[in-house]
């Protein structure tokens, strides 16, 4: 996906360096007017990425 989205430094480095740096990059998107006109941070959306749990999967027959 790197290849074919050009990203700006900050969406970057919030891929690249970790969740400190996801965390800061949404921090400063909290007061950006959504296409509606208000900022996440006034409709109340939290500034802060919540992590999928990551669930083992086994393939094969069970027998």
């Amino acid at each position: 996906m790197l290849a074919t989205v050009p990203l700006t430094d900050d969406e970057r480095a919030a891929v690249d360096e970790g969740q400190v740096a996801l965390d800061q990059f949404l921090e400063r998107l909290a007061d950006v007017p959504t296409p509606a006109g208000t900022t996440p941070r006034e409709i109340g959306v939290p500034a802060t990425a919540t992590l999928l749990p990551i669930i083992a999967v086994n393939q094969g027959k069970q027998g």
